[in-house]
Formats: C-alpha cells, structure tokens, sequence
C-alpha cells in the first residue's frame, strides 16, 4: 500500500467550515454597522465609510492549490519582454499630462501652424483708437449760387462722382444787377467800335487835309479812356460769377447772357481729384440768390486719422510726431480679420487736451484709395472710397526698442491663470512648455532669452490657446484642492 500525501477530507471540511463561519460573521457586522451608520456623529460617519472602503479593496485570498506539478504552464512575467506603445514617446521632459497628439483633421481645423524660435528686435508700441475724420478746409467744397436767378437744369445726383469742371447747374439769370452790367459792357464795347472807326477816317483824309492832328490824338485819348471802362466791367462781370469764357461770348454775339452754368472745381496739380456730391440741398426751379448753397462736394483723396492718447502718453506721442516715427493703423476687413495700414505719419499734434475726454488728440495723415470699379458710365459714376470719415482705428505708436529678444505671436502663447505656455513641436505630438513672459500685446509675447527656448526650437505659431484646452480635456483638467472636505 503507498501512503497518500493528500490531507484527510475531514481537515479540508473544516478549514472549509471555519471560512464560512468568518464570512459570515463579517457580513452580520457589516449590516449592522450600515444599520447604524446614520446615527453616527458627522466625522466618525466619514471614517467609517473609509474603513469599509478600504476592506471592500483588500483582495481575496487566493484559492488553495493542490500539490498537482504545473511545469508545463508556468510563465515567465519578465517586464522587459512585453512591448509598450508609449515607449517612443520617451524623452527627456516628457510626460503624458504635458503631451498632446493631433491629428492632420484636427491640425487643419484650428489652422495649427509651426514656426522655429529666432532672435529679434522687438519694438514696444502704445495703442490708442483713433477714428477716420475729414480734413478741415480741405476736404469739403461747397458750390454756391454765383448769381441770382433760378434752377434751370440740375445735372448731378447726390453719391455721384464728378470730373474736374463738369457742368453741374444751369442758372437762368433774374439778378438785375447782372443785366446791366452785361448792358454796359456791351455798350462801352461799341463805343470803342464807333471810336476806333472815326480813328481810321481821321488818319485816311492825310496831313494835306485840313483836320489837324490834334483830333486824331483826342480821339486816341478817348480810346485809352474806354478801354479802361472796359476791363472794369470785365472785371465785375467776373465778380458776379462769369467766366472769360462766358464774358468773351458775350462780346462776339453782342448778346446778354441769359443763363450760365455752374461747374466744378478744377483739378489739382496732378488731376487725380475725384468729388462726391455728398449733399444736395436744391431742387430743379427753385429760386436762388448770390451765395446760396447749391452742392457740397467731398474729396476723400486724403483723409486724417484723429487718435486720442491718454494723458500719460503725452511726451510720447509729441517725441513721435518730432522724430516723425512711422506708425501702423490697424482695422477690420469686410472678411472679420485684422488688416494693417503701414509707414503712416503724424500730421499734427493738438495743443490742449480735451476737457470732456481727458484725451490728446493727435492727426495721422491718411491716403485713400477707391475700393473697386465704378459703377456706371460717362458723366452718372458712384465710387466707394476704401476708407471712410466714422470709420474706428487702432493706432499703433512705437516708443521703444528692445534689442535681442525671443517675439511670439500672442496666438503662440496660451495663458492658464499666472502661468503662461508654448508647445514644442515634436513630430507627431506637441509637449507643453512653461515659459515667462517679459511683455504682450494683441499681436506679439515678448519672452526673455534665458534659455528655456534656445533658438530654433520649433513650437506652434497658433492655437495655443486651443491646444491648452484640448490637453485639460484628454488629462481630466487639475484636481481640486478642496477635494474630500466639507466647510
């Protein structure tokens, strides 16, 4: 007979027995601890739920095992023979709660761009808004009635743009003043006719006739005399709103002007002025006396930008408009996005502050440009100027330079609280990297070069922000200090 190695069945039945026993013990304590749970103080309740947390934790023993060899099942747990998909992302710095990988969709969506860090000059700006107003005594034309008399004929519309002398009202003459004096001129230059003809009878008899010379000279005498009347008159028609042209016309047909016409200003030097009818106050009969507004005429060509500055910005701004320091205006596009106006030039300073605003303003010159192709052919065009008087500016003035500094875009640097980030680029996946920041703007973050990002490292140039958010999303955001307590 061989000796068996097994225990006696009544040994296992009563490690068994005693197992249930214990189980069963437990449970009854536990239901009754439940049982009295509520009516415990507050923090004993608390330490209680923790204990019984703590034990529904505590692994069970594991299941008694036979003697049986398992030779053929055992298994080697080497942790060096099992493969990691996070191995490849092992490198100094790095850590699953400072990593985030995009894809290419994702990449696209929030316009992520890459750049590498360089050394530059930044230039510190102050920004004020400004606003685009007109140019005192410049900008405006008004047309007046140059005589008086009624509106004939009105060739212009309001909006409509208008070339250099273009006809714009025709006036029918009822100013009496006016009539006369085209009488008079018409009768002073028949005077000089008359005068002139006698002239040559006089030098065609000869010196054996018997007129004497002395009356040729009389009559010369009285040719000089009428001349002269004659350019007064010339003179006043002149003032009464009329033209050489119109004044040279009257003396050929030996007619009275009955009607004239009112026509633009002529062009400047370079006959490049386009004029706007911006208000028409008249209408088409309507009876007008000298001076009488007939059209104001706008000519946004140049413009001026009025900035405000506060009044700390004083010295600067006036240091700027001396050394004639190039600054920027920056506005919105039709598009939403920012659009930026270059090289401009203070024109002038104000010498007082505004007592309402507490402000100083100052005037930045501003070159307009026509937005578009005219609408319309020959004489009836509506333009667009691309700028416009009301239009809202910022104006960027620089008033110091910082030499060798690391300039970010502000959309490079995500901000989280005190704490400021970039993300550094790393082939598939972007690793977070606290930085400090030295100064920021709406467009640039200047960070100090101390090492943190040495010079061509390569971080995302946008959507900082956006990948910030994306990183507290997949890791869950921060935990809460005040977790767990009860105030």
């Amino acid at each position: 007979m061989h000796a068996s190695s097994s225990p006696p069945p009544q040994a296992g039945f009563g490690r068994s027995l005693s197992t249930w026993l214990m189980t069963a013990v437990l449970a009854v304590a536990v239901v009754v601890t439940l049982a009295s749970l509520n009516r415990l103080p507050g923090p004993l309740q608390q330490w209680v739920m923790r204990s019984l947390h703590v034990i529904s934790l505590v692994p069970p023993a594991p299941p008694a095992q036979d003697d049986h060899d398992h030779d053929d099942h055992d298994h080697e747990h080497d942790g060096g023979d099992h493969d990691h998909p996070h191995d490849d992302h092992d490198h100094e710095g790095h850590t699953d709660e400072n990593a985030i990988e995009l894809s290419p969709q994702a990449r696209r969506s929030i316009g992520l761009t890459e750049g590498d860090v360089a050394i530059s000059d930044f230039q510190r700006t102050i920004t004020v808004p400004g606003m685009v107003v007109e140019r005192p005594g410049w900008s405006r034309l008004t047309s007046i009635a140059p005589i008086t008399g009624y509106l004939t004929a009105i060739h212009i519309t309001a909006g409509q743009a208008v070339a250099p002398n273009q006809p714009l009202f025709e006036v029918r003459l009822t100013h009496e003043e006016l009539v006369q004096a085209q009488s008079a001129l018409l009768r002073t230059n028949a005077e000089i006719d008359v005068v002139n003809r006698e002239i040559e009878r006089l030098k065609g008899i000869g010196p054996e006739g018997l007129i004497p010379s002395k009356r040729i000279i009389e009559q010369e005498y009285e040719l000089q005399k009428l001349g002269a009347v004659l350019q007064a008159e010339r003179q006043a028609l002149m003032l009464h709103g009329l033209t050489e042209e119109q004044i040279n016309r009257i003396v050929s047909t030996r007619t009275l002007l009955q009607s004239i016409e009112v026509r633009a200003p002529q062009a400047t030097d370079d006959g490049s002025r386009v004029l706007i009818v911006q208000d028409l106050p008249v209408d088409r009969g309507q009876h007008v006396t000298i001076g009488d507004t007939l059209a104001v005429l706008a000519d946004h060509g140049t413009l001026l930008v009025e900035g405000e500055a506060f009044e700390q910005d004083v010295a600067e701004i006036t240091a700027a408009a001396l050394e004639s320091t190039p600054l920027t205006a920056v506005f919105d596009a039709a598009n939403g996005q920012e659009q930026r106006l270059d090289d401009l030039r203070i024109t002038y300073v104000a010498d007082q502050i505004a007592t309402d605003s507490r402000t100083l303003h100052f005037y930045v010159t501003l070159p307009n440009e026509l937005a578009g192709t005219p609408i319309g052919t020959g004489p009836r065009r509506y333009v667009s100027w691309r700028y416009k008087p009301g239009q809202r500016m910022l104006l960027r003035v620089p008033v110091e330079t910082w030499k060798n500094q690391i300039v970010l875009p502000a959309d490079a640097v995500a901000r989280e609280g005190v704490e400021n980030y970039v993300f550094l680029s790393k082939g598939d996946h972007f690793d977070r990297q606290p930085v400090s920041i030295v100064y920021r703007d709406p467009e640039q973050v200047v960070i100090p070069n101390d090492g943190t990002l040495p010079p061509g490292t390569r971080v995302a140039m946008s959507a900082a922000q956006q990948l910030q958010l994306a990183l507290k999303n997949t890791t869950g955001g921060g935990v809460d200090p005040h977790a767990g307590h009860t105030h």
